[in-house]
């Protein structure tokens, strides 16, 4: 077992994801980056970038990949300090054209979340009473969006998830909390129309998008320095919610 504190970041290899494997890196941590094949050579340009990490491909939606990455990792660093559930899509569509194969789609990665941190919790984090999980969110699970209505569920979910779990691990030094970012400057936000943007900033205060480094500062915050905090959701968006 390394000495070395432990990361796992699921989707670490884009956007959000990847400001926050490399701020776990600049922090010490060995980060493990999750992928899935369609973005492995943005994965491994991000690995490229940091002093300690390796890759872990792995489909959050295929239970049997979520096994065999737990089982790299106790193969390997055998440690998980922080877990960060990055990891996410968005099927956009109204609720009239949506189909049910789309609507399954999204809601597996909720499962994939979910049996995740069940596995990191029962063999790393449980076995030393020391952790921290934190999963990232969406403003749009609390105010919603239309187009979007099963995503704004899973994202939605995430936060109660965050609660629940966070009050399972009553007495343990296992902190569970989420951050929901507004509109944030990754390629998901970036090909939206220019009306659309524009009617997005005139509900934004700092009047305009954020970065993803401003998330993974928040992340980093939650992962090393915050001890009094749990079952939290810690908005981050210009203003645009409050909570």
């Amino acid at each position: 077992m390394t000495e070395k504190p432990v990361a796992i970041v699921t989707g670490g290899g884009t956007g959000i994801g990847a400001a926050c494997t490399i701020a776990l890196a600049s922090e010490g941590f060995c980060v493990g980056i999750n992928y899935i094949p369609v973005v492995e050579r943005e994965s491994r340009s991000v690995l490229e970038q940091i002093k300690d990490g390796f890759l872990l491909e792995g489909d959050l939606t295929k239970t049997d990949q979520i096994d065999n990455m737990v089982n790299q990792i106790k193969d390997g660093p055998g440690r998980v300090d922080v877990l960060v559930n990055s990891a996410g899509i968005c099927i956009n569509e109204s609720m009239n054209y949506m189909k049910m194969d789309d609507f399954d789609h999204q809601r597996e990665i909720v499962r994939g979340t979910w049996y995740l941190t069940k596995k990191i919790l029962r063999q790393f984090m449980l076995r030393k009473d020391n952790g921290r999980i934190i999963n990232i969110s969406s403003v749009v699970g609390h105010m919603g969006n239309p187009g979007q209505i099963p995503y704004t569920m899973e994202k939605a979910a995430l936060d109660a998830f965050t609660k629940s779990l966070a009050k399972e691990l009553w007495g343990r030094n296992i902190l569970v909390n989420s951050v929901a970012p507004g509109f944030i400057d990754t390629t998901m936000t970036r090909y939206l129309p220019e009306k659309v943007k524009e009617r997005i900033l005139e509900n934004v205060p700092l009047a305009r998008f954020g970065r993803p480094e401003e998330v993974a500062d928040v992340v980093l915050f939650l992962a090393t320095r915050a001890h009094y905090i749990t079952g939290t959701v810690i908005h981050v968006n210009g203003g645009l919610y409050g909570g």
